[in-house]
């Protein structure tokens, strides 16, 4: 049996084909259209999956008629009377057989299945934090193999830590719902000096969680106009770790598995998962590579089955049949310090983690600045490192035993031998390879550390600023001619 999950109609439209019990392909639209968080499926997307057979079954997810119930109770009345956002009329629209059956997950059990499908645990207490799903913003759930998933504890809208968060985003001059991630870099060079501020008008932590003061859903204005955004910023992100950590520790003492799932947008943020790995008392930690709204096409196909999935990691997408020349590539980066990297099968999910990667040495002072020349973006942003699995506790203190995903930072050992992947704060948002996770690239970092004496590489995505991942290769063949790039 062939079962599509759907994710569109939001942002950053995606679509799972998973065969009976194994996930086969994932991808995100926007890599087909160009378009970023482009919320309709595009039709190269539709036309890769229908590759490996029509589906049997469609599961949407999240529940649409609940979602207007939402907009009703928030006077979005265009949102709720519209019909041209309804799924099945949507899914006909794009060619999707009558016959075919649809069904509905619920916005964050789409969330924690994605999660829980992947993860390998018998029991786990999951915790989902996003900006909104039909009404819940932040749950908490117990999950069993034998009792399946348990809800615990739930914050509903307008109570959204995801909001505030997007909020803040936008206070500070950035694109909510898409430059979070800048905030986050931002945070290291302000200090907190705000959150009693915050605590005061916005937010009250209150439980495992909290409660807001206000509803923030269309930001928080100038609020305290005379601050500066990177003390914002810093006040902000440390207001998000303490209810990350809150949370979990409740999560811990209810539901008592040494396991904790993390789930949602607020999971991308890196530095309170690091808090909460390190704090919360949790033997394992497991985060899905894709734990937002793109990755819900997963899950939702988990929840309706109600069962893992078998999943050969974050190599989903769109497959680029050229062998890596590790040997081409290594006398790139010693010759031009940068190359660019695309082959194999794109990643599903946001970060950029081998397979359409820009890499660079990291230890050149000026390397940072080079790097961020080329792809156009602000100076203050990190870059993250890669390293190989087995040596990356001699070179980082990472509060898990590996980082395959890039989810979270640790403080390096040696910052000054390697500026490029240290931030300001002394942190790097780290990428772990296992000679069994991607033999190929695990080979590339051996060689280079042959070649070079350096044991890891700055590796960042493969688009320009404001563009999604490159897809295809004539997708990187543009990059590298745009940007004066080697491409392998």
């Amino acid at each position: 049996m062939i079962v599509w999950g759907v994710s569109a109609l939001s942002h950053d439209a995606a679509l799972a084909v998973v065969h009976d019990d194994r996930l086969l392909f994932a991808g995100h639209s926007e890599r087909y259209s160009r378009a970023k968080n482009d919320a309709l499926l595009h039709s190269g997307l539709l036309n890769e999956a229908r590759a490996f057979g029509p589906p049997d079954q469609v599961v949407w997810y999240e529940r649409p008629l609940v979602k207007k119930l939402r907009h009703l109770r928030a006077g979005q009345w265009e949102h709720a009377l519209s019909r041209s956002d309804l799924p099945s009329r949507y899914l006909r629209s794009i060619g999707l057989r009558r016959n075919i059956p649809v069904t509905y997950a619920s916005h964050h059990e789409s969330h924690a299945w994605a999660g829980i499908a992947t993860s390998g645990f018998d029991s786990a207490a999951v915790v989902v934090a996003d900006a909104i799903g039909e009404f819940d913003c932040f749950s908490i759930f117990g999950y069993t193999a034998r009792d399946g998933l348990r809800l615990r504890h739930r914050r509903r809208y307008p109570h959204s830590l995801g909001l505030l968060y997007s909020a803040f985003t936008r206070r500070c001059g950035f694109k909510p719902n898409e430059d979070e991630y800048i905030l986050m870099g931002m945070a290291a060079f302000g200090k907190p000096r705000h959150v009693d501020d915050i605590v005061d008008a916005w937010i009250r932590l209150d439980g495992p969680g909290y409660a807001l003061r206000a509803n923030v859903h269309r930001g928080i204005g100038d609020w305290l106009p005379d601050a500066r955004p990177e003390d914002l910023a810093a006040s902000i992100q440390e207001i998000t770790e303490r209810v990350m950590l809150r949370a979990a520790v409740w999560a811990r003492e209810e539901i008592g598995s040494p396991n904790l799932i993390l789930m949602g947008g607020v999971a991308l943020n890196c530095v309170s998962n690091a808090v909460v790995a390190r704090d919360a008392g949790f033997s394992e930690v497991w985060i899905f590579p894709n734990p937002g709204d793109a990755g819900s096409s997963v899950g939702a196909v988990a929840a309706h089955l109600r069962r893992p999935l078998r999943w050969p990691g974050p190599y989903l997408g769109t497959r680029i049949d050229r062998e890596l020349d590790i040997a081409a590539v290594v006398r790139s980066l010693t010759t031009e310090g940068i190359a660019a990297v695309a082959n194999g099968p794109a990643e599903f999910g946001p970060r950029a983690l081998g397979n359409r990667s820009l890499l660079a040495d990291p230890r050149p002072a000026d390397m940072r600045d080079r790097v961020n020349r080329v792809k156009g973006r602000e100076r203050f942003r990190p870059f993250a490192p890669m390293i190989r699995e087995e040596i990356l506790h001699h070179h980082f203190d990472v509060p898990v035993r590996h980082t395959p995903y890039m989810q979270f930072t640790a403080r390096c050992r040696n910052p000054g031998e390697h500026p490029a992947v240290v931030h300001v704060d002394g942190s790097s948002r780290v990428q772990s390879v296992s000679r069994d996770q991607h033999p190929a690239l695990h080979a590339l970092l051996t060689a280079w550390e042959d070649a070079s004496g350096c044991p890891m590489l700055l590796n960042t995505s493969l688009n320009s600023r404001g563009e999604p991942l490159v897809n295809t290769w004539r997708d990187a063949e543009r990059f590298g001619e745009r940007e004066g790039v080697r491409v392998h």
